[in-house]
């Protein structure tokens, strides 16, 4: 049981990594891209990168939204 947990461990971080948000866009992505081609009858290869570009500038956004990364200041035993 122990090697199962650990192998789905391994894929969640590999899959979901730092920021979920990427993950849940690009399975948003491809299930619109194969939506789009099967049900419309749409060449849709262009929507997948377009989704990666607008997930990854959003990601960079929230991450460098001003006193989110900033780390706190330290107190003053830690200055010692």
């Amino acid at each position: 049981m122990r090697k199962l947990r650990a192998f789905g461990a391994f894929w969640y971080d590999f899959v979901v990594g730092d920021d979920w948000r990427i993950a849940v866009g690009v399975v948003l992505g491809l299930a619109l891209t194969a939506l789009l081609v099967h049900a419309g009858h749409v060449q849709a290869w262009w929507l997948l990168p377009a989704v990666v570009i607008v997930g990854l500038a959003v990601s960079l956004h929230l991450a460098t939204r001003p006193g989110v990364a900033d780390p706190p200041e330290p107190t003053q035993t830690q200055r010692l």
